[in-house]
């Protein structure tokens, strides 16, 4: 029976048309909320081919390319089109993922319609400048965050380590966990496979060290090939295994050794494979709230070394399950990964230990655990024990009159 109490209308900079953390993570909770009976409407700009195909409905919105990284799309806010559906939904909840044109056009029509707000917060944007020689801009854009999200009831981040940088930048109202998850029934160490390796040219004693995600600047590309170069320098063994796609990939390969194996994007078992058929996972950036893909590669089996940063902090147990190093310290790095490559029972024991700990996250619980907090928003916001906020704003009027929508 579906939920009439609550209904989600959640707006996204990207739901589908590239794979990455934070798409992965709305897609499992559209699909989580719908199996529990509650309606969800996603909207989002859209490409053709999408990356995957969404879990539930999704409503494109207009949009461009953005100038200089035309793999991302920009929305030109929330047209007339979009906002009658949005008005005909009714819904007793917004939730916005991206402090856009269209998650600002949302968060007016749920500030004018009295609708409750909460929003997630997947990536510290206002740290991207670092990476394009504009720095001087991070202040700014943590002031248009610390604005954007200053009326949600709720502001969700995955990491403890997160909610505490958000805090204290007094970036809203009141700060929570969403967590996330991983599926250990595909992720797990019994999907090494040493043929696969084996067809990319590597032999099987080879210690692989290796790269997942977008290759972009702000995933930390450089302070990764630094590591390299460093390790090359004292002569330590070990082979590169990249996988993911993005504007980058040339300049990477170039700071890389010849012998570095590129797969391009995997995904699903394929992607659970290359995971698991490597020895450890090499993550320097800074830019997550929680990192996903340090997640996979723990329940794969494998070390982690990674900045000793917002979301690897709440995943990595320095010392047990990895090694967290300062930003920007290569010796760090390289020194941690040196560690690891030379010590197979180090390797061994660390990667056994972020196994056991990856097993705290399945998706179920944590997406549970973000509906009662769903819930919590609306018992406060709800005016009476039969009507929902979209109740409300019909006896207003509001969503009844078309003059509202524009």
């Amino acid at each position: 029976m579906p939920d009439k109490t609550l209904r989600v209308a959640l707006f996204s900079g990207n739901y589908n048309y590239i794979t990455d953390g934070a798409a992965i993570s709305l897609n499992h909770l559209v699909a989580h909320l719908e199996r529990q009976g509650i309606e969800t409407l996603v909207f989002s700009p859209t490409a053709d081919p999408p990356a995957f195909e969404p879990a539930g409905t999704l409503v494109s919105v207009p949009s461009i390319s953005l100038p200089s990284r035309s793999e991302y799309r920009v929305a030109l806010g929330l047209p007339r089109a979009q906002r009658q559906r949005l008005k005909a939904f009714r819904p007793t909840l917004i939730h916005l993922s991206a402090p856009d044109l269209l998650g600002y056009a949302a968060r007016g029509l749920a500030r004018k319609w009295d609708v409750p707000l909460v929003a997630s917060f997947h990536t510290r944007y206002d740290t991207y400048f670092r990476y394009y020689h504009m720095a001087w801009l991070e202040s700014a854009v943590t002031r248009y965050l610390r604005h954007f999200y200053r009326p949600c009831e709720h502001v969700y981040v995955p990491s403890e380590s997160t909610a505490q940088v958000l805090r204290a930048q007094h970036m809203a109202r009141d700060v929570r966990i969403w967590s996330r998850g991983v599926d250990d029934t595909r992720f797990n160490p019994g999907k090494r496979d040493l043929e696969w390796r084996r067809g990319l040219g590597f032999s099987d004693s080879e210690p692989i060290v290796a790269f997942v995600g977008r290759l972009v600047l702000e995933k930390g590309i450089d302070s990764f090939a630094r590591t390299i170069a460093g390790l090359r320098e004292r002569g330590v063994a070990q082979r590169v295994l990249v996988v993911g796609d993005g504007p980058e990939r040339a300049r990477f390969r170039d700071l890389l050794p010849a012998d570095a194996v590129f797969t391009g994007h995997l995904a699903g078992d394929d992607l659970a494979r290359a995971y698991a058929s490597s020895e450890l996972f090499l993550n320097p950036s800074v830019t997550e709230t929680f990192g996903i893909v340090t997640l996979e590669s723990m329940a794969a089996g494998l070390p982690s070394v990674c900045a000793d940063a917002t979301g690897s902090q709440s995943l990595v147990a320095h010392g047990e399950s990895g090694f967290l190093v300062r930003p920007e310290d290569d010796e760090g790095y390289v020194e941690a990964v040196e560690r690891l490559i030379g010590d197979p029972a180090l390797r061994a024991r660390m990667g056994a230990a972020a196994h056991e700990r990856s097993r705290r996250y399945t998706w179920d619980s944590v997406i549970d655990a973000l509906i009662e907090q769903y819930r919590e928003v609306l018992d406060k916001r709800r005016p009476s024990a039969e009507g929902g906020a979209s109740e409300a704003l019909l006896r207003q009027g509001v969503l009844a009159d078309d003059a509202a929508l524009t």
